[in-house]
C-alpha cells in the first residue's frame, strides 16, 4: 500500500495571518511532499471585518473546514466565551481532517485555543513568530503559552530565537527564519498607483497617504482604546493635505467600538477611505505609495520598514518589540501623535526610512521556513518534549 503524504493543517483566523501564511502554503503544496489543509475561523467569517475567507479562495485554496467561534458582544467576557467555542470547533475540525501536524502563526486568543486543542488531541504544533514581546496586549502572554504547546518554532530574529530557548525549548527545534511578512513585502508583485486607486475607487491625486491600522489595547491598565482612536483621528485632522486609508481593527474586546468610530469618521470625509481588508497585494501596494504608516499594528513594526516609509507606533500595544530606526514611538494624546506625524513627514525621517533597515529581514526566509516545515512533517512522530535548561 502506498504511504500517505503527511497532512499539514494551516489554521488562519484573520486577513493578516492569511496574508503572511499564503506564500508558505503555496510552497508546501508545490513541494508535492505534503497535503495542505486549511481551516478558517474568527474574522474570516465575519461580515463587519470583511468576510475575508474569500481571500483564501482567491489565492487558489479550498477551505477544508470552517470553525465558527462567533459570540455576540464586544467585552472580555464575550471574547473568553468565543475562545471556548473555538476550542470545540477546532476539535471538530481536527477530528474531521485528521492532520499529522498543525501550523499556526502569531499570538491571538483563538490561536491559543487552537494550539491547546491540538495538544490535547496529540497533534504536534509548528509555531511561527514566537519569542516576541508586545507588552500592551494580552497577545504577549498568549504567544508564550503557544510556544510551550508547540514542537517546532520558527522565529523572526535571533534574539527571539534565544528567548524561545530561554523558555525551555530545545535549541535544535528553534530556527531563526526572519519574518515571513518582510519576505512578502519584498517579493509580492505590486499594483501600480493608478491600478490600485481604480481598484479601490478613490481619487487622492498627489496627496501624501497615511496608512492607518489601530487595534484595541488589551493589557494596559486604565487604557481607553476608543479615546486613543479618537486622538489619532483628531491628530490626522491637523493634516488636511493627507489622503487617509484606514483598515479595520481586529475583534479583540473593544474592536467593534473602534469599528463604529472609524466608520463614522470616514463617512464624513472626502479624503478618507475605510476598507475592512485590503488583502496582501493591495496592502503592500498601498505601502509603496504611502507617505507613512500609523497605528499600533505589528505590521508597522515588522513589515513596513521594508517598504521604505516611516511608521508612527502609538502607545504600548507593541511595547518592547524590536524595531527599525524608521519606527517613531509616541504616546496616545493628540499632541503626541501630531508631533510624531510631523517627524514622519520630515525629509530627514523620509531619507532614513528609504534605507529600508529592518531587523526582521533575511533574504531566504520562505525557503528556510519551507524546508523546516517539510523536514518536520516528513519525520513524524516527534519525540516527547524535554525542558532545555540553559547552562
Amino acid at each position: 500500500m502506498e504511504k500517505q503524504l503527511p497532512r499539514i493543517c494551516i489554521v488562519t483566523s484573520t486577513r493578516a495571518d492569511w496574508g503572511l501564511l499564503m506564500p508558505l502554503a503555496r510552497e508546501l503544496r508545490a513541494s508535492g511532499k505534503v497535503v495542505v489543509q486549511i481551516v478558517a475561523t474568527n474574522m474570516h467569517m465575519l461580515k463587519d471585518f470583511g468576510n475575508t475567507a474569500k481571500e483564501i479562495s482567491d489565492a487558489g485554496f479550498d477551505v477544508d473546514a470552517f470553525a465558527d467561534m462567533y459570540i455576540e458582544g464586544d467585552s472580555p467576557l464575550s471574547r473568553a466565551k468565543a475562545m471556548a467555542k473555538c476550542t470545540g470547533a477546532m476539535a471538530d475540525a481536527f477530528s474531521k481532517l485528521a492532520p499529522d501536524t498543525v501550523l499556526l502563526l502569531g499570538d491571538r486568543y483563538e490561536i491559543l485555543a487552537t494550539a491547546s486543542t491540538a495538544a490535547v488531541m496529540g497533534i504536534p504544533v509548528i509555531h511561527i513568530a514566537g519569542g516576541e514581546i508586545s507588552e500592551g496586549a494580552l497577545d504577549d502572554s498568549f504567544r508564550h503559552a503557544i510556544t510551550k504547546l508547540s514542537s517546532l518554532h520558527l522565529t523572526a530574529t535571533e534574539p527571539y530565537r534565544r528567548r524561545v530557548i530561554q523558555m525551555g525549548e530545545e535549541p535544535e527545534t528553534v530556527i531563526n527564519t526572519g519574518a515571513i511578512g518582510v519576505w512578502n513585502a519584498l517579493n509580492t508583485k505590486l499594483m501600480s498607483r493608478e491600478q490600485l486607486f481604480e481598484n479601490l475607487g478613490i481619487d487622492f491625486g498627489d496627496r501624501p497617504i497615511a496608512m492607518v491600522t489601530f487595534h484595541p489595547v488589551t493589557n494596559e491598565p486604565g487604557a481607553d482604546s476608543a479615546m486613543q482612536m479618537k486622538a489619532l483621528l483628531d491628530a490626522l485632522n491637523r493634516f488636511p493635505q493627507l489622503g487617509i486609508v484606514i483598515t479595520a481593527p481586529n475583534n479583540d474586546a473593544g474592536g467593534m467600538s473602534l469599528l463604529h468610530i472609524i466608520e463614522d469618521y470616514a463617512s464624513s470625509k472626502n479624503n478618507v477611505l475605510f476598507i475592512p481588508s485590503l488583502g496582501m497585494v493591495r496592502y503592500h501596494s498601498m505601502l509603496r505609495y504611502a507617505a507613512f504608516c500609523i497605528g499600533n499594528s505589528s505590521s508597522g513594526i515588522v513589515e513596513v520598514p521594508s517598504a521604505g516609509i516611516p511608521t508612527v507606533n502609538i502607545g504600548t500595544r507593541q511595547k518592547n518589540r524590536i524595531a527599525a530606526p524608521s519606527v517613531i514611538h509616541c504616546g496616545t494624546s493628540e499632541n503626541e501623535i501630531t508631533a510624531a506625524i510631523e517627524i514622519a513627514l520630515s525629509p530627514d525621517m523620509c531619507m532614513l526610512a528609504a534605507k529600508k533597515e529592518n531587523p526582521y529581514f533575511k533574504p531566504d526566509t520562505l525557503a528556510i521556513m519551507t524546508k523546516a516545515v517539510l523536514d518536520f512533517a516528513t519525520n513524524l512522530p516527534v519525540k516527547p518534549k524535554h525542558f532545555h535548561d540553559i547552562p
